[in-house]
């Protein structure tokens, strides 16, 4: 099936290709087995996160859904499945990552003996330009975080939740995924559960830790209230119904509070803070490998290209201040 590009007079955006995935016959029954089982191997052998899992699944049956028997299909089959989604307007991103799930896949499926050999095994990933984290400067985070109202019951929450994460560098899905028992004031440290539930131990921090005990003595009971068995809720940061506080939930926060703190919307995001996190603490001299493990990055790779936005910060400085720059 062709993707009717002509007839739409323009380059195809997010809306149109949802609505061509509409348009696709149901997923065979044989296909969405054999799909559900690559992403139980997987995730059982790599740990990866429910996004990216969800992600693959999205992509294979997309593939399924236009190719019926996926597990079969002809390398030129996989080449014009790419040359449609090129035809799409899919970013070059979107489709490294389709290629990466077409490679587990198949690869899987000559390890479990389905097929004997790989048809993506020619296809390549296309270069993608590095992009750099993008951190907010200290000044912009301290603006940030003083926004919330600490005299109402949901600010005070949202304060202790940005100065957790600016605090520890945690990843959205860790920070609302966090469960009561995570935490030790005694000992100021928090236990957090990472990608592959790997766990690691990070530092509070004295200020966040002051903002964490403040919401647990004075504001979650508040939230959960009217909750028929508070003690039975486990997460950490919750709504007044009881439940915890979604990803989405807390992206609208970020958003309304850096409105509100006068930064741009498009330069904050909830993973800027982990990025913030990270290179600030390179600034002031911190080792490398002490933040791959507050990170819980399972590669030092991933950590260093924090040196990299480091690194364009003392150009940048140097360039501004120096006066043969």
């Amino acid at each position: 099936m062709l993707y009717a590009c002509s007839n739409l007079g323009h380059m195809p955006t997010p809306a149109d290709r949802r609505n061509f995935i509409r348009t696709l016959p149901p997923l065979a029954d044989a296909d969405g087995a054999v799909i559900e089982r690559f992403l139980d191997a997987i995730w059982a052998e790599h740990g990866l996160a429910q996004a990216t899992l969800a992600a693959y699944r999205s992509d294979l049956q997309a593939l399924a859904r236009q190719h019926p028997g996926i597990v079969d299909l002809p390398r030129a089959a996989l080449f014009a499945h790419l040359a449609q989604r090129a035809q799409q307007g899919y970013s070059p991103r979107s489709t490294a990552r389709l290629l990466s799930c077409l490679h587990a896949f198949y690869a899987h499926a000559v390890r479990i003996g389905l097929r004997s050999e790989d048809p993506s095994a020619l296809l390549q990933s296309p270069t993608l330009p590095r992009l750099l984290p993008k951190a907010l400067s200290e000044t912009q985070v301290a603006a940030l975080l003083e926004v919330p109202d600490t005299r109402t019951v949901t600010g005070l929450r949202d304060r202790a939740m940005l100065e957790l994460m600016y605090a520890c560098g945690l990843r959205v899905s860790e920070l609302v995924g966090l469960a009561g028992t995570a935490v030790n004031l005694r000992q100021g440290v928090l236990r957090v559960h990472g990608n592959g539930n790997k766990e690691r131990l990070v530092p509070l921090g004295e200020e966040s830790g002051h903002w964490l005990s403040q919401y647990l003595k004075s504001t979650r009971p508040v939230l959960l209230a009217a909750v028929r068995n508070p003690g039975a809720i486990e997460a950490l940061f919750v709504t007044a119904s009881g439940e915890a506080l979604s990803r989405q939930a807390f992206w609208s926060l970020v958003k309304r509070y850096a409105v509100l703190a006068g930064i741009a919307p498009a330069q904050v995001s909830p993973h800027g803070l982990r990025h913030s996190f990270a290179t600030h603490l390179l600034n002031h001299g911190a080792d490398l490998r002490a933040l791959q493990m507050l990170l819980g990055h399972s590669a030092l790779s991933t950590t260093q290209i924090y040196t990299l936005v480091a690194r364009e910060r003392l150009q940048s400085l140097h360039a501004r201040h120096h006066p043969r720059g």
